[in-house]
């Protein structure tokens, strides 16, 4: 009989809160508007001798202009170096440029494994 009351009771209460309308909490917090256009700088870049990574990135804006570049180390040995531009709705206009000469060195195979010792 209590099993009927709860079940019942919760039937109830899943009826009534379905026809509550819901209503978004009011922002508490009103952040400034920006003022003008972005401006900034930044510059990052990885140069590992050990696992031969190297690779960075440079990007300045002020206002609707921005000119940057970015560069990677291809598995070649080549430097890959792209230098872009983007002024207001003008496009990005990127031009690539490549470091050295690449190269093919021979593939040397090298067993990964090591055969078992024989036993007399």
């Amino acid at each position: 009989m209590a099993l009927k009351v709860y079940v019942l009771a919760a039937l109830v209460v899943v009826a009534i809160a379905d026809n509550i309308p819901y209503t978004p909490p009011r922002p508490s917090y009103n952040a400034p508007a920006p003022v003008g256009p972005a401006q900034y700088n930044f510059d990052w870049s990885v140069n590992d001798g050990n696992s031969g990574n190297d690779f960075g990135h440079y990007e300045g804006r002020n206002g609707y202009d921005t000119e940057g570049s970015y560069y990677v180390q291809l598995p070649d040995g080549r430097l890959q170096r792209v230098t872009y531009t983007v002024n207001g709705d003008s496009g990005y206009v990127a031009q690539v440029d490549y470091e050295g000469e690449a190269q093919y060195p021979a593939y040397q195979p090298s067993p990964s494994y090591r055969p078992t010792p024989g036993y007399a």
